[in-house]
């Protein structure tokens, strides 16, 4: 799986990519920005979606089935607003407000491999969702995209779509290429390796000097293996602060923001822990390398901890009130003989599923990326627009959770964690 913090590197560039396309431009679009927060929030502005048992989205709720609270206490309602897409269906106001319901979509794709599936979501998207007023950000491996404002009035909707995938296939290639070469090295090493340590040439069942000169060839493979698992650890890092600087991003832009972020799931071709073992019990050192060490050294690159601050993260997305949509895609492991895959995605996995609650956002896994991605739009698509004003005072940024209740029983009500107040 190609690491996130390559998108968000893409992101934030500000350098121009140098492309320029009749519908999709590639684009510095997100800046570096310093955020200016407001004296004093006014009015917090809380998207909630409301569904029953059977998952169907409830839309005959008024403004008092709503109660919400902030760190514990309840709060007045100013406003609810029902939106459809991008359009106010209903509204009850004791105030008078103006919402933002224009859309901002960022697709982003961390995959190492395009597949038929991708393009059947992206022509769903492009078919029944996107609307000519909406913009459009798409973060592949290789580059940042906008699509110019009215495109889909200039054009077909079938040929915006066909140039997306495109892009996406063309960047895909381009952009996951050192990571699947990384991969495939590993595979072969691995398959190598493990080849050789239950052959009847290695040794493993005789006595270790016996065996010495056939070590002596391997040692240099397993050296190279552990270099790559290490070089693999590299290009996958997530990095927290491109993360928090995302969030930062849009909490500065206008609308209803929607991220929608397509994760291909990742393996990695592993030795199994009992031949290493016996490795380092029979073969102490070998041309001045310990290898018990080193096998050691291998055994704690499998293990993996969680690489961000979750609490951290999921408060920035929160705070920057933006639905992010976590879509999992599950490919099956590849099948090599010889070669046990392992999924490595734990770290990966856990943080971006938190995200997607604190944001109030859809997350699920799936083999199929176009079914994971028409149950996250119609998720997204229709919504209440809440709005409050804190009776605490606005202090010196401390994180308030928000809290949402609806009065009918047996609903299941989503929305952001909260925000800071600043």
């Amino acid at each position: 799986m190609l690491p996130i913090n390559f998108s968000l590197k893409r992101i934030f560039k500000l350098a121009c990519l140098g492309v320029s396309l009749f519908l999709f431009a590639a684009s510095p679009y997100f800046s570096q920005q310093t955020l200016v927060e407001t004296a004093l929030v006014v009015n917090i502005e809380v998207p909630v979606r409301v569904f029953d048992g059977r998952g169907n989205f409830v839309n005959d709720l008024t403004i008092d089935d709503f109660e919400v609270y902030e760190d514990g206490d309840r709060q007045k309602i100013d406003a609810v607003y029902l939106i459809k897409k991008n359009l106010i269906h209903r509204k009850e106001e004791r105030k008078s407000l103006k919402p933002v319901t224009s859309r901002t979509f960022f697709l982003i794709f961390e995959i190492a491999d395009y597949t038929p599936r991708l393009g059947l979501a992206i022509d769903d998207f492009v078919d029944n969702v996107l609307l000519p007023q909406d913009k459009l950000i798409v973060v592949t491996p290789q580059k940042t995209y906008r699509l110019k404002e009215m495109s889909i009035e200039v054009k077909r909707r079938e040929e915006v779509a066909e140039e997306l995938k495109e892009l996406l296939r063309r960047d895909t290639t381009m952009g996951a290429s050192e990571y699947r070469s990384a991969l495939r090295d590993l595979q072969e090493l691995a398959r190598t390796i493990t080849g050789f340590l239950l052959s009847d040439e290695s040794g493993l069942s005789s006595a270790a000097g016996e065996v010495s000169i056939e070590i002596e060839r391997l040692e240099p493979l397993i050296i190279q293996y552990a270099s790559y698992l290490q070089k693999l650890e590299v290009l996958r890092q997530v990095d927290e602060l491109k993360l928090i600087d995302f969030a930062h991003y849009l909490k500065g832009q206008e609308g209803q923001k929607y991220v929608f972020l397509f994760y291909q799931r990742e393996f990695i071709p592993q030795i199994e822990e009992k031949v290493w073992l016996q490795v380092a019990g029979l073969y102490q050192s070998v041309g001045g390398i310990d290898l018990k060490q080193l096998t050691a050294d291998i055994l704690d690159l499998y293990k993996r901890d969680v690489s961000v601050d979750v609490e951290r993260v999921k408060r920035a997305f929160a705070d920057a009130s933006t639905s992010v949509h976590f879509l999992y895609i599950t490919e099956p492991p590849p099948n090599i003989a010889g070669v046990t895959f392992e999924e490595r995605t734990s770290d990966i996995f856990a943080p971006f599923v938190e995200m997607a609650r604190a944001s109030g956002g859809f997350y699920e896994s799936s083999y199929n990326p176009r079914y994971l991605f028409q149950n996250a739009l119609r998720a997204a698509e229709n919504y209440y627009l809440l709005y409050y004003s804190p009776r605490k005072p606005i202090g010196e940024g401390e994180f308030r959770n928000i809290r949402v209740k609806v009065k009918k029983p047996g609903l299941r009500v989503i929305h952001r964690l909260g925000y800071f107040a600043y």
